[in-house]
């Protein structure tokens, strides 16, 4: 990575890490508390991007290679779902999991705001402009699958606690612990789908990258003299040149 793309990389990574702390301190400013929020995959996804962002840009800063592809895919993913299950579900009035948004100060809207489109946008650009290319694999869209599905079991343990769920998708006291199966079967598919979508792009960028630019004459390679010429001009030489 060159100078100039190292710093436009760290530049980038600092946005992150501070749209991150945005959205975190703008929402506790609400009802909520922090501690409140940590139970939340909203919260969690965006804490570890965060970390890894602010990492990634001191591994730019210092010239370093790239953190592992996998790793920064497994985060891109997790942020990416929360962006994408707070728009098309929680938040969309036609989805059956939707929750009521209630009305918010402009501080708290603010946060919400940069935790749910924010940082997944920055997030995701980040991983396409920066990370390198080529080196996911298939079945990592089924190991990127074990964070979601612990968290699904602790936000059940959770449950039987304090009898609240974070999410109403996996609410057992109203769904049934069977309903939750359905639902968590249904996501984990779609977050296998998800993450298969990322290891495309990544082998779909890998590849225009490898592509020789169009319009680019192909190299040639002088052909080496037909055995017959090289006697003829044996032939033709003087003697005193054979």
């Amino acid at each position: 990575m060159n100078l100039r793309r190292r710093r436009v990389a760290v530049a980038f990574r600092t946005a992150i890490v501070i749209s991150v702390l945005a959205g975190i301190v703008l929402t506790a400013l609400g009802p909520a508390t922090v501690t409140g929020l940590l139970p939340y995959f909203t919260i969690q996804s965006n804490v570890a991007v965060g970390l890894f962002a602010g990492y990634a840009a001191w591994r730019a800063w210092q010239d370093r290679p790239e953190p592992a592809s996998a790793l920064k895919g497994a985060v891109t993913l997790y942020i990416t779902i929360t962006g994408v299950v707070f728009h098309l579900v929680l938040a969309n009035p036609a989805s059956p999991f939707a929750m009521a948004q209630p009305d918010r100060a402009l501080g708290e809207a603010l946060g919400n705001q940069f935790l749910h489109t924010v940082v997944p946008l920055l997030a995701i650009a980040d991983w396409a402009l920066f990370d390198k290319r080529g080196r996911l694999r298939v079945r990592y869209a089924a190991w990127w699958l074990a964070f979601p599905l612990t968290y699904l079991g602790f936000a059940l343990l959770r449950g039987l606690v304090v009898h609240r769920y974070p999410y109403p998708f996996i609410d057992a006291g109203q769904l049934g612990y069977d309903g939750v199966s359905v639902s968590a079967v249904f996501f984990a598919f779609t977050f296998w789908l998800l993450g298969l979508l990322f290891v495309g792009v990544d082998r779909g960028l890998s590849r225009r990258g490898a592509a020789r630019p169009a319009g680019e004459p192909a190299p040639t390679v002088a052909a080496p003299a037909p055995a017959a010429a090289l006697e003829d001009a044996e032939t033709d030489a003087p003697a005193g040149q054979r």
